[in-house]
């Protein structure tokens, strides 16, 4: 009979829920795991995300793995650039980077009840055996479209904030926004100070408090940095900065 710690385990998907899994197998001795991620790197929803704007709606010292806390965020809401060098950092320390295989987009994963193990194959034809899998693929980075009539006929530049083109300026444009969620009331505020006019269709209404997401002067991140306490006093002025 096998250990049980030389079976082999796919994880699939690279975001916090994945590399949060791949460190605590490895803890518990599991050293024959492999990480396949849709995206050319790791970060899951941190890496697609990457509109202007785009950042934590949780005070960032409540937005880290208990295992590693990071206690030099720049502000009480961070930014997508320091959340994902955030979880870089955590994927390096604790080498579970190396476990990685980019631009895997899994199709199908079949159970073989005489081996007793899965094949895992991918959109491009390759496949991995495995004797467990973990599913760590998300929600936050799926695209969803609204159902408009005549979308298709529309001539112009168009694209969802989850696959942001940052090739294209938005300078002088006119720009049509389509929801007010969480995605928008970040990115909302930013394109507006450069396009020409903008435009938000609203289904239903939101209620927002100002975020006063300012960035912390360097006496309160040395206070936060130094003082456990003031990293508790710091998450919980949230409540006056509203959720975005």
């Amino acid at each position: 009979m096998r250990e049980t710690r030389d079976l082999s385990i796919v994880i699939i998907g690279g975001g916090f829920g994945g590399l949060a899994a791949a460190i605590e197998l490895q803890k518990h001795g599991f050293h024959n795991v492999t990480i396949l991620e849709r995206g050319p790197d790791l970060g899951g929803t941190w890496l697609y995300n990457s509109y202007p704007g785009a950042a934590c709606d949780v005070p960032s010292h409540l937005y880290s793995f208990s295992f590693a806390q990071r206690c030099d965020w720049s502000r009480l809401c961070s930014p997508q650039q320091e959340i994902l060098a955030y979880l870089h950092d955590v994927a390096r320390e604790y080498g579970v980077d190396r476990l990685v295989v980019p631009g895997v987009e899994v199709s199908a994963c079949a159970w073989d009840d005489e081996t007793c193990r899965w094949t895992l194959s991918s959109s491009d034809g390759r496949e991995w055996q495995a004797d467990a899998v973990v599913l760590a693929t998300g929600q936050l980075h799926q695209p969803s479209y609204p159902r408009i009539d005549g979308s298709e006929e529309y001539a112009g530049d168009s694209f969802h904030s989850a696959g942001w083109d940052h090739d294209y300026d938005l300078r002088g444009k006119r720009v049509a926004v389509i929801g007010t969620g969480a995605s928008a009331v970040q990115f909302v505020p930013e394109i507006a100070k450069e396009v020409g006019r903008l435009v938000v269709f609203q289904r239903t209404g939101n209620w927002f408090m100002p975020r006063k997401n300012r960035r912390y002067p360097w006496p309160v991140r040395a206070a936060i940095r130094y003082v456990p306490v003031f990293r508790f006093i710091g998450a919980g002025s949230s409540s006056n900065t509203g959720s975005r």
